[in-house]
């Protein structure tokens, strides 16, 4: 094949952005036809996309010409091998972009799995090695590591990566993760050392608390299987693997719990007892690549302040709750135990509460307090940070057995957290805003950990109905779609044969009989939609479409009279509760319309026919039980109740305003504040504003007094809390984000951006803005495939200044609070508001 002009020089105009599975220049791709994307300079000219196996372009293996505006192809089958690095450019109308990469799977072949061969209750960690020698120069060096149970690599004494807790969390009897590295530039001529470190992580939790993780079928002692692959300059090639050579020894970590912390004691470092291997079974016959954002160690904070309330007890205050570890720098007697405990809350004489967090902890001894990382010195400069596991703090206690010299810099606090790029950026006039969507941020990443989570502390656990209520607050911020494709796939990993899906996931048995009601379950259809109208993406669509079906035909066998009465309800509300059959039954209508859409999209005519007519008998039945049409109310209209109908489109149109009337009323009569619990916090800003009540929506957003979001922020909080009140402790964590939804509507009803339902992915938007008079100006921005949209608008004397800027590739739609309408392609314009 004769390759086309593609490598002419970059301009601003050139394609940019270029990933392949949703990842820039990624390493372990296994799927046989790799998606590629990249960002799109223009759509007047027609995209080309040549593939070469080699950076030279000698060998061109796949040539696209696709149509103008095309940001996005999926490759034929690859050419079958393993650790072969794939060139591939972009042009568009002549201008060629700089050259991607993708490296295929390394599978692990031949490797044995391995493990010390202790029993699953040995509370010491297992080290591993491998000596080898290099006799020839390495051209390039592939390493795959698959383990049950965290892992932290090493080769000739560095750390292999930057990476923490892989691999990501799944069910570990259905399906593994295996993780690929290039370690080409650690390897050396002559003696190689590799080694391998093992945590229990979610695999062997010998924690115990009410989800029974302790008692999962999969539990067992941790265990891996690796393989090196080593390619020469004269084209030969050797492998090392997982098998009879390596040793193993217990070594300086001698407690891991991803719930609770860490021991360690530093007396206990170098003096490995270096014994064979035992020879295990995989725990599973299936075994993925992860292809995703990694979790990372993504910023360091020193303490703001540090108090010591006696010679043996200092409380290290940070500047924000965080989810992470912290990293202990010490010098003392050898012997000297240090504890380390990481907690949200202090108690009046200033030391670490952890009564708010601690709640469904149920230890069997003292062995293992909760969040308190215990270390031993052993008499030189020590140093800890845990590998295996994480916490949610901001403020932490060390307690020593005897005095240490302690400082302000002794201990620093890293956060962690899924590292996803940031995609969107808001900044407006006012201070407490910004501050209301930092601690949104804060909380969404501090719950995002390879699947998201509920909180980072008391629980980790993947609540599916908290993970929908914040994915648009996610997406608007953050490049987040590999997370949510990893854990759609544990989705279907738990799903059972009934179609039954568990409130938390990943899990082993605990969720299948209690909480996993329709508001909760039906994440297995909401955020697929979502994310397809954020990222255009049909292939999950696709791919998850069987879990999806099976999910509704489990719903359709249980359902009364085409309503539902199970599940959790509006929780944690301010005071008013929902009827529960009233809004499970919306989420019903919610997932039968979604299915139609889905359905007609993927070509399923059988499949949408049935559920476009499902769709139109739950809301009738809702309707017929619910609604009150000469009040203009749902059930016993509370907030959640009224928002509700109007956000889902349950709510006739012929009574959307009167409903939305009702519903400014019941806000009004509230001194403009909140009651809703979840469900009602999702729906409330968008149904008021979207209803012809952006006013009382910004009313609600800008509240500072209780029940409100900024009454959190003017108590000091940089995160979100799971309950409105503060002066709940029992079971009330501080870092929360299933009230998040207030992050989406500063982008998609305050800035007014959203995607466009008919043609998602942002190639066309909906620009809506809302100008309130208690704020100056407003800056937003949102990275896309199509270009860097942004918008920006500030107070000019009597009258207001907006100006958009479109990208050539982008259409915006741009509807003004004075009535003006615009159609924007590929320009900026400013427009004038009085």
């Amino acid at each position: 094949m004769t390759l086309p002009l593609l490598i002419a020089g970059l301009s601003l105009s050139s394609p940019n952005g270029l990933r392949c599975e949703w990842m820039t220049d990624p390493i372990g791709v296994d799927a046989v036809q790799p998606r590629l994307c990249w960002m799109l300079p223009q759509a007047k000219d027609s995209v080309t996309v040549v593939l070469a196996a080699d950076r030279q372009w000698r060998d061109t293996l796949q040539c696209h010409r696709l149509p103008p505006g095309t940001h996005s192809v999926m490759l034929n089958n690859l050419p079958h091998g393993q650790a072969k690095t794939y060139y591939w450019n972009v042009a568009v109308g002549g201008e060629a972009s700089e050259t991607a990469q993708f490296t295929t799977n390394l599978p692990i072949g031949k490797a044995h799995w391995i493990t010390d061969g202790r029993d699953k209750d040995e509370r010491s960690l297992a080290k591993y090695r491998r000596l080898f020698k290099i006799k020839k120069n390495v051209k390039e060096a592939f390493l795959t590591i698959v383990s049950a149970g965290p892992h932290e690599l090493s080769l000739n004494g560095q750390r292999v990566g930057n990476h923490c807790l892989d691999p990501m969390y799944t069910r570990f009897d259905r399906r593994l993760l295996s993780v690929m590295h290039d370690v080409g530039r650690l390897v050396q001529t002559g003696d190689n050392i590799l080694c391998v470190e093992l945590g229990n992580g979610w695999y062997n939790h010998q924690s115990t608390a009410v989800w029974f993780f302790h008692e999962a079928s999969w539990r067992n002692r941790p265990r891996f299987a690796a393989r090196l692959l080593l390619r020469y300059e004269d084209g030969e090639e050797e492998e090392i693997v997982t098998d009879c050579q390596w040793q193993t020894a217990l070594g300086a970590t001698t407690f891991s719990s991803i719930y609770t912390a860490e021991h360690y004691d530093a007396r206990l470092e170098g003096k490995e007892n270096w014994q064979p291997v035992t020879l295990v079974e995989c725990p599973t016959q299936r075994i993925t690549s992860q292809v995703m954002h990694p979790i990372r160690r993504t910023a360091v904070y020193k303490a703001v302040k540090m108090v010591r309330l006696s010679d043996t007890l200092v409380v290290y205050h940070f500047p924000k709750n965080m989810a992470g570890v912290t990293r202990l720098r010490v010098r003392g007697e050898a012997g000297t135990v240090l504890r380390l405990k990481h907690g949200e809350m202090l108690y009046p004489d200033g030391r670490v509460n952890l009564g708010n967090i601690d709640y469904h902890f149920r230890p069997t001894d003292d062995t293992d307090p909760f969040q308190t990382d215990i270390v031993t010195l052993s008499g030189r400069d020590d140093e800890f940070t845990p590998r295996f596991g994480y916490k949610g703090f901001q403020y932490v206690e060390v307690s020593s057995s005897s005095p240490v010299h302690l400082d302000e810099e002794s201990l620093v606090a890293e956060e962690m957290h899924s590292d996803v790029p940031a995609i969107g950026t808001w900044h407006s006039s006012s201070d407490f805003l910004n501050r209301l969507l930092a601690a949104t941020n804060n909380s969404y990443l501090s719950n995002l950990f390879g699947y998201p989570t509920d909180c980072p502390q008391r629980e980790k656990n993947g609540w599916t109905a908290d993970a929908y209520l914040a994915l648009e607050t996610g997406m608007s911020t953050y490049d987040v779609v590999t997370i949510y494709e990893k854990w759609l796939a544990d989705f279907r990993d738990e799903q059972r044969d009934d179609g039954r899906l568990p409130c938390i996931i990943p899990t082993d048995k605990w969720g299948y009989d209690w909480a996993n009601g329709v508001d909760w379950t039906s994440a297995t259809i909401i955020i697929p939609w979502q994310i397809y109208l954020y990222y255009d993406n049909r292939q999950l669509l696709a791919t998850h479409y069987d879990c999806m079906r099976r999910y509704m035909i489990y719903l359709e066998s249980i359902q009364k009279d085409y309503l539902t009465d199970w599940g959790l309800g509006d929780w944690i509300p301010v005071k008013t509760v929902s009827d529960l059959t009233y809004t499970t039954s919306v989420y019903f209508f919610v997932d039968a319309c979604i299915m139609a859409k889905t359905a007609t999209l993927l070509g399923k005519t059988d499949d949408a026919s049935h559920y476009q007519e499902l769709a139109r008998n739950i809301r009738l039945a809702i309707n017929r039980r619910y609604l009150n049409v000469d009040k203009g109310i749902y059930a016993n209209g509370s907030q959640t109740e009224l928002a509700m109908a109007l956000y889902w489109g349950v709510a006739p149109d012929e009574l959307r305003g009167r409903i939305a009337a009702n519903l400014d009323e019941a806000v009004r009569q509230r001194d403009y504040h909140l009651d809703v619990g979840v469900h009602g916090s999702k729906a409330i800003l968008s149904a008021l504003s979207d209803n012809g009540y952006p006013e009382t929506a910004w009313k609600l957003v800008s509240q500072t007094t209780y029940p409100s979001w900024g009454y959190w922020i003017t108590q000091g909080a940089t995160t979100l809390h799971e309950n409105w009140r503060t002066d709940v402790i029992v079971d009330n964590s501080l870092n929360h984000i299933m009230f998040g939804e207030v992050g989406a509507w500063l982008y998609r009803g305050l800035a007014g951006i959203r995607p466009c339902e008919e043609v998602p992915g942002f190639r066309e938007v909906t620009i809506r803005p809302y100008f309130p008079d208690s704020l100056d100006s407003l800056r937003v921005s949102r990275q896309t495939d199509f270009g860097m949209l942004m918008t920006s608008w500030h107070r000019e004397g009597n009258h207001i200044e907006y100006t958009v800027s479109v990208p050539p590739a982008m259409s915006a739609r741009i509807s003004l609070p004075d009535g003006q309408h615009h159609e924007l392609h590929g320009e900026e314009k400013t427009f004038i508001i009085k």
